[in-house]
């Protein structure tokens, strides 16, 4: 019997993504990142989505990384598999396709995440943990440490020196670790995990959905410029920020004395 690898739910203005292969602790393969491709779309092409809260089924597992039945059993790497370059590839851009999509995206992390499965939860803006979670960059002895986007993305959340540490050493962190270097912003009991970003998202989702995406736009864009370019990206995007409609219904609501409400237009 098979199911889908990923769902993916709406409720009201945030779009839930849950990674559903809990019987190999949602690890990555081929139907899963297509799956997870098209959720990122699904996304990024409906206008009433404002926030995205990623997860995973099951009560042990974020995501394992790479699903080590798609990789060679005996070490070596056979060149001439386009099945093996193709799952590479695919697990390599899990990371990638999560940072494509436009507004904010919080990851739920129910429970231990390795490899790309922490790759995919970095390329996150918010992480909400459970106390029992795990983080590691996975193991040397599949070789894919380098195909993952772990180089690039851990040195930009938590800095070089400890990035470097995690990703020469392979060593495990707590949750409670996480949070002290900065790799999570919140932890949890795991019970509270999806409840708690499920409430972040829907106080998120009701702020203008415009500047959410603009904010998020200029770090993202801004930490790849220098200073003087990064602030004039900010600069273009307050200007243009001025000639939408929410900006109007933000400073007319403030005038009223009223909540105001968004059309993300």
């Amino acid at each position: 019997m098979t199911h889908d690898p990923i769902r993916y739910q709406k409720k009201g203005l945030v779009a839930y993504i849950t990674l559903s292969r809990p019987e190999t602790d949602n690890a990555l393969d081929m139907n899963m990142m297509a799956a997870l491709h098209q959720a990122s779309l699904d996304a990024n092409q409906d206008p009433e989505v404002r926030v995205v809260v990623i997860t995973g089924a099951g009560g042990t597992a974020f995501c394992s990384g790479e699903d080590p039945a798609r990789l060679s059993t005996n070490g070596s790497v056979p060149t001439s598999s386009p099945d093996l370059f193709t799952d590479l590839a695919l697990c390599s851009n899990a990371a990638e396709v999560i940072s494509r999509i436009e507004c904010p995206v919080i990851a739920a992390i129910n429970g231990d995440a390795r490899g790309a499965g922490l790759a995919l939860a970095l390329a996150t803006d918010l992480r909400i943990a459970s106390a029992q979670a795990s983080f590691s960059v996975g193991d040397f002895a599949n070789a894919c440490l380098l195909a993952n986007g772990l180089t690039q993305l851990l040195p930009r959340v938590i800095g070089r020196g400890k990035a470097m540490e995690l990703l020469l050493t392979g060593e495990s962190i707590t949750s409670s670790e996480a949070l002290t270097i900065g790799l999570v912003h919140r932890v949890v009991p795991r019970q509270d995990v999806t409840p708690e970003a499920a409430k972040m998202a829907e106080e998120m989702a009701a702020k203008a959905p415009i500047a959410l995406r603009y904010a998020k736009e200029a770090v993202n864009k801004g930490m790849d410029l220098t200073l003087d370019q990064a602030l004039r990206l900010e600069c273009d995007l307050y200007m243009v920020l001025h000639t939408t409609h929410d900006r109007t219904e933000g400073i007319k609501a403030f005038r009223e004395k009223r909540k105001p409400t968004f059309k993300g237009e």
